[in-house]
């Protein structure tokens, strides 16, 4: 008898456990129900060769029957390692929770079906080695024709093997970007927002960078989105930012997460124009293009709503006639902006009009930002500030640390001690929101305090009263306290410090 595969009782048990593997995988497998079908096709051709082996036997016919049981064999061996593989692979190991990457899954199953066939060829007397000897020359041509290919194939292997990009991550390359739908042996798939589908080959994002949108360990996509603005100048940044930021987060809107917040940042100021970036973190990269409008929409509303114009780059000459009358009307608007200021503050209500407006000529625009130090406690410093807008904050620096004495709000003043007396300053100062100032030094003082001494004597029972309430503060926080300095005291230091007869 020959070796055909019908006269082998392990062939028609090879069937019988590929029909029940196959009918166990389209009932517990239905997503797989393709693959499994594609077997069981090849089950039918093997199983119609087993028969036909059969009849030409029957009939005498050796070398037919020979020629089909081979068939038969060869067939169903290959329709036993697919099966195995899709029950080993997607029923079993899933059950456990263990999950192995497709292209592993790939590599499992054609090592086995090349091992088949080597085993196959030992069974029918032929060595396999004298095939391989034979065939290298041959081999090493294709393989060097095929690099292209072999590289794409090797890229798909590492890519899925060490699990830098996986299907469902989205990606960006250069100026595509969408997410990741298949991982094939010789390309990556991505489709966009668009409804396109980029084929990219492996071995490019083997060769080059590209970027993931969102952490790795995240459980959901968290993508920081950037818009911008161009805005004038004339509002203060801490405002803008603060405007963007509240118009982002208050408003709701679809797929802007509320951790982490939304916030924005002065970019760059340049031509004229301040450019800010309101930034905020985005739910689903399918929705970057509607979001970023809807917030956009929000953000611009905001900026109306609080006056914040936009900017428009521009180049402009100006042609200006100078002349003493302009020149003129700007000093005197400027002037009386700065008596304005001058005419709020107690400790110069003993001065005249004439000598405050000497005082305006030696005021300083000082501006500072929120956060800001504006004087340091220990510092020697021979001016004053006098707050036109905004607030700052008092702080006493202790051995315990930083303690807040009090609030000062436009209108008052500070600095004065180390301006009148030039002792070191006796707390710190900070600005708790954007600080609009003007400066006073002591030589602008120190020329109205010349002309007419007698002034030490009233500014000093000012300092006399304002040092009584700083030095209560200072007792209730830090629990004990020096002496407020006496009238007398003061006066005495300011006639040493201005030299006063």
């Amino acid at each position: 008898m020959s070796s055909a595969g019908f006269l082998r009782p392990e062939t028609f048990s090879a069937f019988g456990v590929a029909l029940l593997l196959g009918l166990a995988l389209l009932a517990l497998r239905p997503a797989d129900r393709g693959s499994t079908r594609n077997a069981l096709v090849l089950f039918g051709a093997a199983a119609l060769a087993e028969i036909g082996a059969i009849v030409a036997d029957a009939h005498g016919a050796a070398r037919p029957a020979g020629i089909l049981g081979d068939i038969a064999v060869i067939a169903i061996g290959v329709v036993l390692i697919r099966l195995a593989g899709l029950f080993v692979f997607r029923v079993a190991l899933p059950a456990i929770r263990v999950g192995v990457a497709q292209i592993a899954q790939d590599l499992v199953t054609i090592g086995l079906l090349i091992g088949w066939g080597i085993a196959w060829l030992r069974l029918t007397g032929v060595d396999p080695t004298s095939l391989f000897t034979t065939s290298a020359v041959i081999t090493a041509v294709i393989a060097f024709s095929m690099q292209d290919t072999l590289g794409n194939l090797l890229g798909g292997v590492v890519l899925q093997l060490d699990d830098s990009i996986t299907v469902g991550d989205w990606v960006k390359l250069d100026d595509v970007s969408g997410r990741v739908t298949d991982i094939r042996w010789r390309h990556t798939a991505i489709e966009t927002r668009n409804r396109e589908t980029i084929i990219v080959p492996n071995s490019w994002l083997m060769k080059n960078r590209f970027t993931l949108l969102g952490a790795r360990d995240d459980e959901a996509v968290r993508w920081r989105r950037w818009v911008w603005f161009q805005l004038d100048l004339d509002t203060t940044p801490t405002e803008v930012c603060r405007v963007l930021a509240k118009a982002a987060t208050e408003a709701e809107i679809a797929h802007v997460l509320r951790d982490p917040p939304p916030s924005a940042v002065l970019m760059d100021t340049s031509d004229g124009v301040a450019r800010y970036a309101l930034r905020y973190w985005l739910d689903d990269p399918r929705e970057d293009d509607p979001t970023d409008s809807a917030v956009r929409t929000h953000a611009l509303a905001a900026l109306a709503r609080n006056g914040i114009r936009l900017a428009v780059r521009r180049e402009e000459h100006l042609v200006t006639k100078e002349n003493d009358a302009r020149r003129s009307a700007q000093q005197a608007a400027e002037s009386a902006r700065r008596r304005a200021a001058l005419d709020g503050v107690d400790l110069f209500t003993a001065l005249s009009p004439e000598e405050k407006n000497r005082l305006v000529e030696h005021l300083v625009y000082a501006p500072f930002a929120k956060g800001d130090i504006v004087t340091r406690q220990g510092a020697v410093a021979h001016w004053l500030y006098l707050i036109v807008a905004g607030e700052a904050d008092i702080w006493l620096e202790t051995g315990a640390g930083r303690r807040h004495i009090a609030v000062l709000v436009a209108g008052t003043i500070f600095g004065e001690m180390g301006m009148l007396t030039g002792e070191p300053r006796r707390a710190t100062v900070t600005a708790h929101t954007d600080l609009v100032c003007y400066r006073l030094d002591k030589a602008g003082f120190e020329t109205v305090l010349h002309d007419r001494p007698d002034i030490a004597d009233s500014v000093s029972r000012v300092l006399a009263a304002r040092e009584a309430e700083l030095e209560a503060q200072r007792s209730s926080i830090a629990g004990s306290a020096d002496e407020a300095p006496r009238h007398a005291d003061i006066l005495a230091s300011i006639r040493s410090f201005f030299g006063l007869t």
